[in-house]
């Protein structure tokens, strides 16, 4: 079709996710047409270096043949299998048990759900079993992490802690609760690691005393914030939490939608601070985008007490495409790719990244870099002794990114002036020294942007 005709088809019907309609439909879409390695083209020919993986998913890189062929075969063969009624289908059951085998300590059960926010919507449901099994209904409180993210189904949104995402929807619901985040850079106690963490252990303490300890069902963190701004905890803080909730009696939930697969260094960023938690969630990297799918994962402890309280009668949890086979091939197909040398060269990536973006610290309008292996940040700021953010008339989500695509750089733009990176794992250097050189020009390029410049002065 020609471009105009699917940007005014895209205006009349095509809703997109997280957008102002109006706004969008002012603007217009930017058409997509191709992917390979770590770049993408768009309708109008234009090539650029995907620093950002999707949104935070295409964790293997455009184009990788494995997996078109792995999800062609089972298309060909079985292209659906339900769950219910005791089926299943080969695929799906593998890859239950190759997670099983990889994920941290006893989490040895994992259903599988369509991505993330289903993933932890379905958390809250088995969470609420599982109380109910032991006899304590009255545990159905939860706690999250303020700038942390959940998803945004109707449940999910609520324990996301990002206002745009509760804005003319009524939540959080009353039964959803936060507390402070880690966040390094701007956190009340100051900067020093021990500090924060003890903070935070002292905040959701509170917290807890606060509703009453056997109210209180289960704490959510992702072990790095990702849509809060790419927020990085100290070195023990996942453990504290996590040593905390048990002391308390409180489910931990990982959420490790955006951490899990090699995004920071290992299969599972958990692995980085030896932690074991109750529950986890995944999803984008598990199938690196390709087909949607996410899972829970639920510990030894969680399933029996479900599977028992439940004995001969049904858990009533289900979801159509749960284990479906395609999406559960190019799983698999993934895992083989991650194992076979895409983790290792994300280890290497991530370092070059990582370097190459604490090199632009004494840039003008660098406050802190931040991040671990595939997963960064840049905030940007107008004063750095007053870590003054870029002032909302320069418009940071919408120019920055502006600028970035112009230069042929697709990076996540967040509206407080924080600059996102998740590139694909199959990055080389020279991909990852583009993504350097084209950040460098956009930084430049906004430091010459009016209203930066009079936030400067002033």
């Amino acid at each position: 079709m020609l471009m105009n005709s699917l940007v005014e088809l895209d205006r009349a019907h095509l809703v997109h996710p997280v957008a102002s309609y109006r706004g969008h439909e002012k603007a217009g879409v930017r058409v997509l047409k191709s992917g390979r390695g770590a770049t993408v083209t768009d309708a109008g020919g234009h090539e650029l270096i995907d620093g950002f993986a999707g949104l935070w998913c295409v964790n293997a890189g455009y184009g990788q043949e494995r997996i078109v062929e792995a999800a062609t075969r089972q298309l060909r063969e079985l292209p659906y299998a339900t769950g219910y009624f005791g089926l299943g289908s080969e695929p799906a059951i593998r890859l239950a048990s190759e997670l099983a085998d990889r994920a941290p300590g006893d989490l040895n059960h994992v259903y599988f759900t369509l991505g993330g926010s289903d993933a932890v919507d379905s958390t809250v449901r088995f969470i609420r079993y599982y109380h109910h099994a032991l006899g304590k209904p009255e545990k159905d409180q939860f706690i999250s992490v303020m700038q942390g993210y959940h998803g945004s189904s109707t449940v999910g949104a609520g324990l996301t802690a990002l206002p745009s995402f509760h804005a003319g929807f009524g939540l959080p619901l009353d039964w959803q609760h936060k507390i402070p985040s880690h966040y390094s850079y701007r956190n009340p106690v100051g900067s020093d690691p021990q500090a924060i963490i003890d903070a935070s252990v002292a905040a959701l303490r509170a917290k807890v005393e606060e509703i009453g300890a056997e109210r209180v069902a289960a704490f959510y963190v992702e072990p790095i914030q990702g849509s809060g701004g790419v927020l990085v905890p100290p070195d023990g803080w996942l453990r504290a939490m996590r040593d905390t909730c048990r002391e308390l009696d409180v489910l931990f939930v990982a959420d490790e939608v955006i951490t899990a697969f090699g995004r920071t260094g290992p299969l599972f960023a958990c692995a980085d601070d030896d932690v074991v938690p109750d529950l986890m969630t995944t999803a984008k990297g598990l199938t690196s985008g390709y087909c949607p799918m996410g899972a829970v994962f639920l510990s030894d402890r969680v399933y029996d007490t479900i599977a028992d309280g439940a004995g001969a009668a049904a858990v009533g949890h289900g979801y159509t495409y749960s284990a479906h086979p395609v999406s559960a091939a190019v799983g698999l197909a993934c895992l083989e790719l991650y194992e076979g040398g895409l983790l290792d060269n994300g280890r290497r990536a991530g370092a070059r990244l990582m370097a190459g973006l604490h090199a632009m610290a004494d840039h003008p309008l660098v406050g802190e870099v931040r991040g671990r292996g595939l997963l960064a940040a840049v905030e940007l700021v107008t004063d750095k002794a007053r870590k003054t953010p870029l002032p909302a008339a320069a418009d940071p989500a919408r120019r920055v990114f502006d600028r970035a695509w112009d230069n042929g750089l697709v990076v996540r733009a967040f509206p407080t002036g924080v600059l996102g990176y998740a590139p694909p794992l199959c990055c080389t250097d020279k991909d990852i020294d583009r993504i350097l050189e084209r950040t460098r020009r956009t930084l430049d390029q906004t430091l010459e942007d009016p209203d930066v410049r009079s936030a400067l002065r002033d």
